[in-house]
């Protein structure tokens, strides 16, 4: 009876994957190629010199984004949704601007505006990756020496002759 109820549930596991194959092959996702779409930036404001991701869905087969006199023509990567990295020119001018994407598998072209802000923005993350100079620590040296120095005169004076007492 067991043998026979995992037979039957086996069964009706194979008939729905093999019927869902068949409704999705005749519905293929949206986006597979039928050109860019839902082109996105991120951070739409970006400075001079500084990267911003862009994301396209629709180029199956990778494809290409650009924007004249604002960064070089950069790769989109393969798949349901493709990325870039691009990063915009130090000289490139600051205000409102359009890039463009292009699938490899499509001449379709789409569009999205970002702006580009006058200036270089903040070198976050940084962190404690940059040490102190040779002068910092010569002066930082220094001024524990003289802590060591004023310590030991400070405990000198306040010093008690051995056969006193309280």
């Amino acid at each position: 009876m067991r043998a026979f109820r995992a037979l039957t549930v086996t069964a009706a596991a194979c008939a729905a994957i093999g019927l869902s194959a068949s409704f999705a092959t005749a519905n293929p996702p949206q986006g597979g190629g039928n050109g860019p779409s839902n082109v996105t930036v991120n951070p739409y404001s970006v400075h001079q010199g500084a990267s911003m991701q862009v994301s396209a869905a629709g180029c199956g087969h990778g494809g290409t984004v650009w924007s004249h006199g604002n960064f070089p023509q950069t790769n989109l990567s393969a798949g349901s949704i493709g990325f870039a990295t691009v990063r915009i020119f130090n000289h490139a001018s600051p205000g409102h601007h359009t890039l463009s994407v292009k699938c490899h598998d499509n001449s379709l072209v789409a569009t999205h505006r970002f702006t580009i802000l006058a200036g270089n923005g903040a070198q976050g993350g940084i962190g404690g990756s940059f040490g102190p100079s040779t002068a910092e620590t010569a002066i930082g040296a220094g001024l524990i020496g003289a802590a060591a120095l004023g310590a030991g005169v400070h405990v000198m004076r306040r010093r008690r002759p051995v056969g006193s007492r309280a």
